[in-house]
C-alpha cells in the first residue's frame, strides 16, 4: 500500500496561511501600514482603487531594504524581530511572525520599490502568486513603494466572496483610522479612486482624533490618566450626554496595537451606569501601556485579541479611573463657594425655634379596614406583571379589584361589557366601533369575539410608521418639512462615504441634506412626523446602523434598515394618552398592514386576553 501523506508545495501552504491573515484588501492596507511604521517612516500614503480589490498601494519614507532584504522579506516566517522563543516577551513592533508580505504575495500581484538612505539605486521586485517574476535595480526614492494588484486572482472561490466596493472601502477605512489614531506623529493620507478622503499631518492625540472624526468631538471629550505598577491608561472618554445606540467610537489599544476587549469594554459602561439609557454606549480611546512580558499579542493571526496578565486587577483599575474623570470634569452646575457674590446663606442658631408643620389628620381612618384601593374604572387597574413589555404573560392578568368589589355598579357595567354574547360578532377589522380602555399608557385594550384584546401601542405605530416609510422609498413620494434655521450636523469621513450612497434615500423620505464639505451636512428639511426629533442623533444612528450592516447585499436590505430606525422614532411612547379617536386610527391603520402581528424586528404586537380565563375568575 502506497504512502499517502506528503508535504504541500509552498505556493499552496501560502494560500493557505492567507486566510488567516489576509482576509480582505483592508487586511494588506493594516499589514504594509504596520510595516511602513515600523519602518520609522514619518509621511505615509495610502492609495485604493474599487476598495482595494482592483489594487492597493501604500508608500512611506521609511528606512528602506538591501536588495537582499527585500527578496527575503516574502519568504514565510522571515523577519528581523525575533531571533529566540523568548523574543516574543520583549516585542515592541507592529509586525514580527514575517507572515505577511509571504501572506500577500501568494494570493496577489505584488510590486516592490524600495531604496536605502545609503544606496545609489534601490531595487525593483514583481511577484504573481508567490512566484518571482522579475528582480532588478531601480531609481526610487528613499523607502519602500508596495503596490498589490488583483487580490485573490488566483483564488477565485475567496475573490467572489469579498464585498461591494462601498463595503470594502469602509473596512479599509476602518483599519486605516485604527492604525492612524495610535501614531499621531506620523502623517498620513488616504485616497480612493484618486480621490482625497484623509490628510492627517503630525500632530498630538487630541487633534488627530478631532482630524479624523470631527472637530464636534473635541468638547464632548473627558481625559483620563492613571499611572499603576500594573499598568499606565490614558486618553478621553465621552461625556454621558453624547450616548447613543449606533455610530460610537470605541478604540483600545496596548503599546501602540488596536485591540478587542470585551472585557474592559463592561469597564469603562459599568462607570457609565445610571449615567445613561439602557442599550446605549458611549465613545472612547483608551490607551494602555504595559510591560511586553504582560501580555500575549500572539493569540490571533490579526493580533486583535491580546490576554493580559492581571486582566480583573485592570479591569477595576480602568473603571475607577473613567469614574474619575467623570466626577472630575462633570458638566453639571456647583455653587462655588469660593467666589464673590456667593449667597448668602445663614448659619442655624441652636436656639432658634424652627415651627412644626401641621399635619392633616383623617379622622375617618380605620386600620382594620379592607386596604383594596377602589377601582377608579373597569380596566384601567387590571394587575400587571413585573417586568417589561417582552415578559409580559397575560395569563397572569387578574382584574382583582372586580373580584373584590364585584357588586357596584361601576363593575357591574363592565362585567356586563366582558360577557356580552353578542361580542362573538366583534372582530379586529371593526375595531373601531367598541370601547376601547389605554391601559397604563401602553396598551389598547378592547373586547373581541375570543376575549380581550391588548395592543401594544409604540410597537403597533412602529408597524404603521415602518410600512408607510418603505412605500416612501418605493414611490419617492414623500414631503419634507422645510427648517427655518438649518441644523449643521458632522460625521467622519467613513460615516460621509456611508452616507453619501444612501443621501437620495434619505432624501426620498423627506431628508433634504445639503453635503457642505469636511464630514459637515446642513439639514435643510426633514420628515413632517419628525419635527421636534434629536434629527442629529437620528441621522448618525442611521448612519450607524447602515455601517453596521454593511454586508447589505440589495438595497432593499438599506431601505428596511433606514424604515425600522425612522419608526422607532416617530412612534407614539408609552405613557402618551391617546383619545378614543386616535386609538380607532392606529388600530385601522394597523390591521391594514402586511404584518399586524408583530414589529418588522419580530416583536409582538398584540395578544388575546381568552374570554375563558375571565370565565375562571368568577
Amino acid at each position: 500500500m502506497e504512502d499517502i501523506i506528503h508535504l504541500l508545495p509552498d505556493s499552496v501552504a501560502n494560500q493557505i496561511a492567507a486566510g488567516e491573515v489576509v482576509q480582505r484588501p483592508s487586511s494588506i492596507v493594516k499589514e504594509m501600514v504596520e510595516n511602513s511604521i515600523d519602518a520609522g517612516a514619518k509621511n505615509i500614503q495610502v492609495l485604493v482603487v474599487d476598495g482595494g480589490k482592483t489594487s492597493v498601494q501604500v508608500i512611506d519614507d521609511g528606512k528602506g531594504m538591501s536588495e537582499t532584504d527585500a527578496r527575503l522579506a516574502f519568504e514565510r516566517h522571515a523577519t528581523s524581530k525575533i531571533n529566540q522563543a523568548s523574543d516574543l516577551f520583549s516585542l515592541s513592533t507592529m509586525g514580527f511572525r514575517g507572515e505577511a508580505l509571504a501572506s500577500i504575495a501568494a494570493v496577489a500581484q505584488v510590486e516592490l520599490k524600495t531604496r536605502r538612505a545609503e544606496d545609489e539605486l534601490g531595487t525593483y521586485i514583481q511577484i504573481s502568486g508567490s512566484h518571482v517574476d522579475n528582480q532588478e535595480p531601480t531609481a526610487c526614492p528613499v523607502g519602500s513603494n508596495f503596490s498589490v494588484k488583483n487580490l485573490f486572482f488566483n483564488v477565485p472561490a475567496r475573490r467572489k466572496f469579498l464585498k461591494a466596493n462601498q463595503t470594502e472601502l469602509n473596512n479599509v477605512i476602518a483599519d486605516f483610522e485604527r492604525v492612524v489614531l495610535v501614531h499621531p506623529q506620523v502623517s498620513f493620507t488616504l485616497y480612493s479612486n484618486g480621490l482625497e478622503v484623509y490628510n492627517l499631518p503630525e500632530t498630538n492625540l487630541r487633534q488627530r482624533i478631532m482630524n479624523v472624526f470631527g472637530k464636534k468631538l473635541n468638547s464632548d471629550l473627558l481625559p483620563i490618566e492613571v499611572e499603576t505598577s500594573l499598568a499606565n491608561i490614558t486618553g478621553y472618554v465621552a461625556k454621558p450626554e453624547t450616548a447613543k445606540k449606533k455610530g460610537n467610537h470605541q478604540y483600545f489599544f496596548v503599546n501602540g496595537r488596536y485591540m478587542r476587549h470585551p472585557y474592559f469594554h463592561s469597564a469603562v459602561m459599568r462607570a457609565y451606569e445610571g449615567m445613561i439609557p439602557a442599550g446605549e454606549h458611549i465613545s472612547y480611546f483608551i490607551y494602555f501601556d504595559v510591560s511586553p512580558s504582560d501580555i500575549d499579542v500572539n493569540v490571533h493571526p490579526t493580533k486583535t485579541e491580546i490576554k493580559f496578565d492581571n486582566e480583573q486587577a485592570i479591569w477595576q483599575v480602568l473603571s475607577a479611573s473613567v469614574r474619575e474623570a467623570l466626577g472630575k470634569f462633570c458638566s453639571a452646575p456647583l455653587i462655588d463657594f469660593d467666589v464673590e457674590g456667593r449667597p448668602d446663606i445663614p448659619a442655624m442658631g441652636v436656639s432658634k425655634n424652627i415651627p412644626q408643620q401641621p399635619k392633616p389628620v383623617h379622622t375617618s381612618y380605620n386600620p382594620f379596614a379592607s386596604t383594596t384601593p377602589k377601582p377608579v374604572s373597569g380596566l384601567e387597574n387590571l394587575y400587571k406583571p413585573e417586568g417589561g413589555v417582552d415578559e409580559v404573560s397575560f395569563d397572569n392578568l387578574i382584574p382583582s379589584e372586580i373580584t373584590t368589589a364585584s357588586n357596584t355598579d361601576t363593575n357591574q357595567s363592565t362585567l356586563d361589557i366582558w360577557k356580552d354574547d353578542d361580542l362573538d360578532a366583534v372582530s379586529k377589522s371593526d375595531a373601531d366601533s367598541i370601547p376601547k380602555f389605554q391601559y397604563k399608557g401602553r396598551y389598547i385594550i378592547y373586547p373581541d369575539a375570543n376575549g380581550l384584546i391588548a395592543v401594544d401601542q409604540h410597537r403597533a405605530h412602529v408597524r404603521v410608521l415602518y410600512e408607510q416609510n418603505m412605500q416612501c422609498l418605493t414611490d419617492h413620494s414623500r414631503p419634507s418639512q422645510k427648517q427655518l434655521f438649518p441644523e449643521i450636523i458632522q460625521f467622519s469621513k467613513a460615516e460621509s462615504l456611508t452616507l453619501d450612497g444612501f443621501i437620495d434615500d434619505l432624501h426620498s423620505l423627506g431628508f433634504e441634506l445639503n453635503n457642505l464639505g469636511g464630514g459637515s451636512y446642513s439639514v435643510e428639511g426633514v420628515p413632517i412626523e419628525l419635527q421636534g426629533l434629536n434629527i442629529d442623533r437620528l441621522l448618525h444612528e442611521i448612519v450607524g446602523s447602515l455601517m453596521a450592516h454593511s454586508n447589505m447585499s440589495e438595497a432593499r436590505e438599506a431601505w428596511e434598515t433606514i424604515s425600522l430606525i425612522m419608526a422607532r422614532e416617530a412612534a407614539v411612547v408609552y405613557g402618551q394618552v391617546l383619545s378614543e379617536v386616535e386609538m380607532d386610527q392606529l388600530l385601522t391603520d394597523l390591521f391594514a398592514t402586511s404584518s399586524p402581528a408583530r414589529t418588522p424586528d419580530g416583536k409582538v404586537i398584540y395578544a388575546t386576553i381568552d374570554y375563558r380565563q375571565i370565565d375562571k375568575l368568577f
